[in-house]
């Protein structure tokens, strides 16, 4: 039987875990605060996830070396932006030869790098070891046992292979692959297009309006894996326009719900205030901004939202600002 650690006790690390467990694998999560990981030993997450009843087979702990002993894999799930000051305090628990996977969506602020590349510098990590796992899995529905399906990215095939058959309960279909640079850039893009989706919608647009940013957010995304190097494929996979639909049009998407409240007139601080949440894209779209700068690539709304969140420009002015731009061909 696989045994698997689980880092974080968010609602993703949380519905993997139960994913992993319902597959047959042991899984112990390692968790910060200790009554969350009281929570989980008892077979709940209520603070996260309360209407998910965890399987017996998922455990909990504060000691990071207890969560990966004798651990097959180690899943990392702690919110982008943290994954290196974590991975400063407890890292060399990934010293092992099982997979490291990654279910974090970002790109980190200051060094633009992604999120399997700070584990393989942080965490001394063989990249041949780093699996990236993203598609439109929102966590409460994935709770809910309802049919989804990802990509297990890996540059080495067999790997990505054998966290796909640990991760294949009757509701969860993986599917491999080997664009690790694609499937990253798909999952940290769509947050912040969702931002945009959701600034449009609490503007009062309607499904044309968030079709086109959809659309032509997909095009940034493309853009800028082919700069970088990846496979035009995973962007009209699941981790590409699987993913962007999911997380720009449910209501469950936080970074959806962010930019509604954005739209409707609300600050950047009002919402964290009133939400206690901060969504990924509002961390990444500036790093995302620097990195497709620095390899030259046109990212008109990445840098729009950016302007909204770190200048506070207003959403209305972002509209205008996208619609006045000059005429081009859409394949250029």
């Amino acid at each position: 039987m696989t045994h698997a650690a689980v880092f974080g006790t968010g609602s993703w690390g949380t519905a993997f875990a139960s994913v992993l467990a319902d597959g047959g694998t042991t899984v112990r999560m390692w968790g910060r605060r200790q009554e969350v990981v009281d929570q989980v030993n008892a077979g709940c997450n209520a603070d996260y996830l309360p209407d998910l009843a965890l399987p017996p087979a998922v455990t909990a702990t504060t000691d990071p070396a207890e969560a990966a002993r004798g651990a097959d894999l180690i899943v990392l799930a702690v919110p982008s932006q943290t994954l290196r000051t974590n991975l400063g305090e407890w890292g060399e628990v990934l010293g092992g030869t099982g997979a490291v996977v990654s279910l974090m969506k970002g790109v980190e602020l200051g060094t633009t790098k992604r999120m399997s590349e700070v584990i393989a510098e942080v965490g001394g990590v063989d990249p041949r070891r780093i699996v990236v796992l993203s598609g439109p899995n929102l966590a409460p529905e994935i709770a809910r046992k309802q049919p989804a399906a990802s990509v297990v990215a890996c540059t080495d095939e067999g790997v990505a292979g054998m966290v796909a058959a640990a991760s294949n309960p009757p509701y969860f279909r993986p599917y491999t692959n080997t664009d690790v640079v694609g499937t990253e850039l798909c999952g940290a893009l769509k947050n912040v297009i969702a931002l945009a989706v959701g600034m449009a919608e609490g503007l009062g647009f309607g499904d044309n309006s968030k079709a086109s940013i959809i659309t032509r957010g997909l095009a940034e995304t493309t853009r800028l894996g082919l700069a970088l190097g990846a496979d035009p494929v995973t962007f009209s996979g699941l981790a590409g326009v699987g993913d962007l639909i999911a997380t720009c049009m449910s209501p469950l998407s936080r970074n959806h719900a962010f930019g509604v409240k954005l739209g409707q007139g609300m600050g950047v601080d009002d919402v964290v205030a009133q939400t206690r949440q901060t969504a990924e894209g509002v961390k990444s779209c500036e790093s995302i901004l620097q990195l497709a700068s620095a390899h030259g690539v046109e990212v008109p709304i990445v840098e729009q939202v950016a302007a909204v969140v770190h200048d506070g420009r207003p959403p209305a002015e972002v509209v205008g600002a996208l619609m006045g731009r000059a005429l081009k061909n859409e394949a250029s």
